[in-house]
């Protein structure tokens, strides 16, 4: 499904669950998905494809065009909505990447929708964006991208059997204005997962005043394997409860952040909300 008349998109999310891909070109902004904030299962984009699926001449697709949903365009905005990818994949499997929702365009807000998966559930690629009492689901990497955001009040729940992590930012240059910021998030679920991996040499992932349940690995954070980001990325905690938020074990170049440098991830100024969103 093209949406090439996002007025023909909206009633029909409203009487159906779709089941096909989504893509919203970066031709059509302003476009809305909105559900019922009240019953978010009501209405539900659901698709299967994985990154080891084959596209019409044989070759892998790769995984940021497994997208059930794909977002170019500038300020969407969903509500009440449920994305999904159905594919169930194994830790570390070969090819089962698995994107649910892939948020492209700049300026985005997502308030109250569930998006579900397993690896690499929900890819907030370029741009920045709000989410806002979100429930996200998945095992591996299942928050990663490129993107500058702000996560408030979401339920980050993890559905790993042994291990896996929550986010997986990209940043390439210190002078990059991007990052993850969770914020007063609710972090629960299964497994031993990491609270992030450095995906790029500068990666950035702040967790403040967030509840976290005895889910996360002692050492907290992961390198991927390439010490040298150890110097370089940004991977903070500030005021995080529960017996997940334990930092006596945690790696130790990541950093305990004091108020200062906390303070710009805190609210809404940290993605510049103030001047295209009106709570």
């Amino acid at each position: 499904m093209r949406t090439e008349n996002w007025k023909l998109l909206g009633p029909a999310l409203e009487i159906l669950n779709p089941r096909e891909k989504v893509e919203i070109p970066a031709s059509k902004p302003y476009i809305s998905f909105i559900g019922n904030v009240n019953h978010t299962n009501e209405t539900v984009i659901t698709w299967n494809n994985k990154a080891s699926d084959k596209d019409k001449d044989g070759k892998e697709i790769g995984t940021f065009r497994t997208a059930t949903v794909s977002v170019a365009s500038n300020y969407f905005c969903a509500s009440g909505i449920t994305f999904e990818n159905s594919i169930k994949a194994a830790p570390g499997s070969y090819g089962m990447q698995a994107v649910a929702l892939r948020i492209g365009g700049d300026r985005a807000m997502l308030y109250n929708v569930r998006i579900l998966g397993t690896q690499d559930t929900l890819l907030d690629d370029t741009g920045s964006h709000f989410f806002y009492q979100c429930y996200i689901q998945g095992a591996v990497d299942f928050i990663f991208g490129h993107a500058k955001s702000l996560y408030l009040e979401c339920e980050i729940h993890s559905v790993a059997e042994k291990y896996g992590a929550i986010a997986a930012h990209h940043r390439d240059a210190p002078d990059d204005d991007t990052g993850f910021s969770f914020v007063e998030c609710k972090i629960a679920g299964t497994g031993s997962i990491y609270l992030g991996r450095a995906w790029g040499k500068y990666s950035r992932i702040i967790f403040s005043y967030c509840d976290i349940d005895n889910i996360i690995t002692p050492s907290g954070w992961s390198d991927w394997n390439d010490p040298s980001s150890q110097k370089t990325a940004v991977f903070g905690e500030y005021r995080c409860t529960g017996n997940g938020a334990d930092r006596k074990n945690r790696v130790p170049w990541s950093k305990s952040l004091n108020d200062n440098e906390a303070r710009p991830f805190l609210d809404l100024s940290y993605i510049g909300g103030q001047q295209w969103l009106s709570l």
